[in-house]
């Protein structure tokens, strides 16, 4: 439809005409049986969209033609006859080479997908033969999509070369003996098959198209497409097709955008607002002391900028019942308003009430407000909700969890954007910037939002006791401790970082000569045009997977396959891993240490992840490789200060330990409780050997299918990873459920009761919805299937890791009194593992507390493990 409406657009107040195949065979089936047997059936999926397809096509008012007993190519030639005939220029937007024998002086081709045209000249110029002879050169070469014949080893080339000497293919047949060696054997053995092709190549333009109209009459009578606007507004609303639902009613200007949702919602909530801006001392006062006596009320500040160690705060906003908020400003450079608040005043006043730990807060993504507030010696307590934290638990993949997608998906409210007062790009104001008039509703309504999000999503909550307990004792605990890890920071080596930037991009020089060696030519390894353009034009690498837009891909996987036959895929492979450390770690690390701390300071994300799991950003600690020697270089900057050493604590195969726990299956349970290497028990039971037995790859292959197959690795992708053949592979998953029986009984069970209930739960009841478990698209179904199989782990072990923190920093709290132990900082969360700054003289003893709170974060059916490792830099304390 986006193609039509593109033409439609080109070619404005034109007459245009849509042609479908029929259903049923055709007169080409008659001719040769197997005529396009090679075409799969068309995909359940596909079917699906014709009805509607067609139904869009009348209502956007162009005349739809579908006949039977031919093709549409057919009908579509029989009216680029009637348009020559009648010296009526014509466009075929078409990709299909078959169609190039139609063209002459009145019909042209058009490529929509390519934006090409082609006339009579760019045939020739394309195939080397006039439009009159594509049928001939069709019939020569064959085509494996409709399964034409054609000559075998007769190529395009070929093809031209005999049709430029001998005019058409009868020609051809009659001076068969003229043609020398093996290809005109083939050409000898093929010369009634040759006709047959013909036959099937050439297009009818003889096909009743309108009876009893002739062919030229149907031309004439087509008109410019004349829409039927009500179909379409309701073909739109059922498609959800907004974009163009919007662009027709504004087109049209039937209704206006904000009196009526245009896909059958509710209407836009309406909500009262009584926002104040607070400039003076005795109003002031007066929400202070209304605050107090408040059960709850929301809390929301406005700053400089989104990097809590550099913010600067410009002003606070409050609300205590829904439709009531204020806003006090007190840095903004706004002339209107030049008797704006002492900041100073004002905090030393809310001090006590944002510290008072009775007095509950609400409010949206608390964690940064808290960070915020701690840099002017304000230690926010009370935090009793958070509305990101409640929308996350209470389903974590039902939308993002901004304020913005929560108060449009859960109160169907349009929040005023924060670019709307701010502006966008380069011109974007800080909010200090911002005149109070306009940045006083924004902030208002934060707050307001949030109590009213909170009121509206607690209830919710409380239905599902489970996820209670998870918000209240995991995830709301969990930002403090969060909140404090973020402002300790970590050091960095600067110099080494800068010392390994500089050897890495003497490696990129070396290894873009390589590529440069291999191609024959300079090229932009960064660039994957020119990469597509080196490797599958000029190199001639089979394409192994498209991208949608039709282009060979170079993706990594892709480049990884490659990379297994050909040197310059696995050069770009490198030379991308290598430029990313430098971009993202050694060049950009140095410039994020806070000029005050000394320390770089990450970002954790509690609510992004959909099974539990954290992530940080700026910088993102968790995909700093450590499989690498760069990589592995790049942790060695992370150091202790003086006197202190880093620790870390890393959970062992904690997935796997759940896997044992959730599925019970003998085998597993019995590794783990004797303390047996689990990959070296499960290498002894698949190759059938005794433990001692079992090599370094033998152990290494058990890995892959341990961690591969709980992620729901098929044998093609273990094949894939342990470079062996794909039925190798079947033989080691068949003999590993041989071996756990129970694991493969679980799988199935986190499948079914996914497909029941339509989500899985972890051990703590966190739920991870999965809307597509049933769908009728087969990969996105197989992906909801295997995230139902791992999700429960991978929740598990988050959820575990989550308690880990809130138990230890409670420890580090109860000792902080205590010197050096309140010199002990948690200050990284990676994956399964904890990193810690510990003074050198209590080393041992911090240690073994860690190690046995951590282990004792969960009672599974198999042990807990903790691995400890300390160093001096974090490389170090593996």
């Amino acid at each position: 439809v986006n193609m039509l409406k593109r033409m439609q657009a080109d070619y404005p107040d034109i007459p245009i005409a849509v042609i479908f195949d029929a259903k049923g065979k055709t007169f080409r089936d008659d001719l040769y049986a197997d005529y396009k047997a090679n075409r799969p059936a068309m995909p359940d999926d596909l079917r699906q969209q014709i009805t509607p397809l067609r139904q869009l096509i009348e209502a956007l008012g162009m005349p739809l033609f579908s006949i039977g007993g031919v093709e549409a190519d057919d009908v579509i030639g029989t009216l680029a006859a009637a348009a020559t005939e009648q010296k009526i220029p014509l466009l075929i937007s078409t990709g299909d080479k078959d169609l190039a024998q139609l063209v002459n002086r009145y019909v042209v081709l058009i490529d929509t997908m390519k934006n090409q045209m082609l006339d009579s000249a760019g045939v020739t110029q394309k195939f080397g033969v006039k439009p009159a002879q594509i049928v001939d050169y069709l019939a020569l070469v064959g085509d494996t999509s409709d399964n034409i014949p054609g000559v075998p080893k007769v190529g395009p080339k070929t093809a031209a070369k005999w049709l430029q000497r001998y005019s058409h293919i009868e020609k051809l047949i009659q001076h068969a003996d003229e043609i020398k060696g093996k290809v005109g054997d083939n050409l000898r053995q093929s010369l009634e098959q040759l006709r047959l092709s013909w036959q099937l190549a050439k297009i009818r333009t003889d096909v009743p198209i309108q009876p009893p109209l002739s062919a030229p009459e149907v031309l004439r009578q087509l008109h410019a497409p004349k829409p039927d606007i009500a179909q379409l507004k309701k073909l739109y609303q059922r498609l959800e097709f907004k974009t163009w639902l919007r662009q027709l009613v504004e087109d049209e200007q039937i209704i206006s955008g904000e009196q009526e949702n245009l896909f059958g919602e509710p209407a836009q909530t309406a909500i009262d607002k009584d926002y104040q801006i607070i400039c003076d001392a005795d109003s002031l006062r007066q929400w202070l002391e209304e605050l107090q006596n408040a059960p709850c009320f929301a809390f929301d500040t406005e700053t400089t900028s989104l990097d809590y160690q550099q913010a600067e705060l410009v002003g606070i906003s409050f609300a205590t019942t829904p439709g009531k908020a204020a806003y006090v400003p007190f840095m903004h450079a706004d002339i209107n308003y030049p008797d704006q608040l002492d900041r100073d005043t004002v905090l030393a006043l809310f001090k006590p009430l944002l510290q008072d730990e009775k007095q509950a807060k609400v409010g949206q993504n608390l964690k940064y407000d808290k960070n915020v507030l701690a840099r002017y010696g304000i230690d926010l307590r009370g935090i009793a909700y958070d509305t990101m934290l409640e929308s996350y638990v209470l389903d974590s993949s039902a939308t993002r969890h901004n304020l913005d997608a929560l108060a449009k998906k859960y109160l169907n409210y349009q929040t005023i954007h924060f670019e709307e007062v701010a502006g966008k790009g380069k011109k974007q104001l800080r909010f200090d910037q911002i005149a109070v008039d306009k940045a006083a509703p924004y902030a208002a309504e934060d707050a307001d939002i949030a109590l009213r999000l909170h009121l509206h999503l607690w209830p919710k909550l409380q239905q599902n006791p489970a996820l209670q307990t998870l918000y209240q004792q995991v995830e709301l605990p969990l930002l403090t401790v969060l909140s404090r890890m973020e402002r300790n920071g970590v050091f960095i080596d600067c110099a080494q970082l800068q010392q390994q930037s500089e050897e890495l991009k003497q490696q990129l020089q070396e290894i873009e000569q390589q590529a440069h060696e291999i191609a024959k030519e300079p090229f932009n390894l960064s660039s994957p045009r020119q990469i597509q353009h080196i490797l599958y034009e000029k190199m001639r690498i089979p394409v192994r997977v498209k991208t949608p837009t039709g282009a060979p891909s170079t993706a990594e996987s892709v480049l990884a396959e490659l990379a297994l036959d050909y040197p310059l895929p696995k050069l770009i492979l490198q030379y991308r891993s290598l430029a990313k450390l430098t971009s993202t770690y050694t060049d950009k690390l140095p410039r994020q240490v806070d000029p005050d701390t000394g320390r770089v300071h990450t970002s954790y994300n509690q609510a992004v992840a959909v099974t539990g799991r954290l992530s940080s950003t700026d910088p993102n600690l968790q995909n700093i490789p450590v499989r690498t020697e760069e990589g592995r270089r790049i942790r060695k900057a992370f150091i202790a200060p003086p006197g202190k050493q880093i620790l870390a604590a890393d959970y062992s195969q904690i997935e796997l330990r759940i896997m044992a726990h959730l599925s019970a299956d003998a085998g597993l349970l019995e590794a783990f409780a004797s303390g047996q290497d689990v990959h070296r028990a499960t290498a002894a039971q698949v190759f059938g050997i005794a433990l001692e037995q079992v090599s370094r790859t033998q152990r290494r292959h058990a890995k892959a299918i341990n961690f591969g197959l709980i992620y729901g690795m098929s044998a093609f992708g273990l094949a894939r990873q342990l470079d062996i053949s794909r039925q190798q592979a079947q033989e080691f998953i068949d003999r590993y459920f041989n071996r756990y029986p129970g694991v493969k009984d679980y799988m199935q069970q986190m499948v079914d009761l996914a497909k029941q209930q339509g989500y899985v739960e972890t051990l703590f009841g966190r739920r991870l919805y999965l809307p597509e478990i049933n769908a009728r698209n087969g990969t996105r179904r197989k992906y909801a299937e295997r995230t139902a199989i791992n999700a429960p782990m991978q929740g598990s072990a988050a959820d575990i890791i989550k308690r880990a923190m809130i138990a230890t920093d409670q420890w580090l709290q109860d000792k902080r009194q205590y010197a050096p132990y309140d010199g002990i900082k948690m200050i990284m969360q990676v994956h399964d593992e904890l990193v810690f700054e510990i003074p050198a003289e209590i080393m041992t003893e911090a240690s073994a507390q860690i190690q046995t709170i951590m282990q004792s974060a969960a009672q599974l059916a198999v042990p807990l493990i903790v691995d400890i490792g300390t160093g001096d830099n974090w490389e170090q304390a593996h």
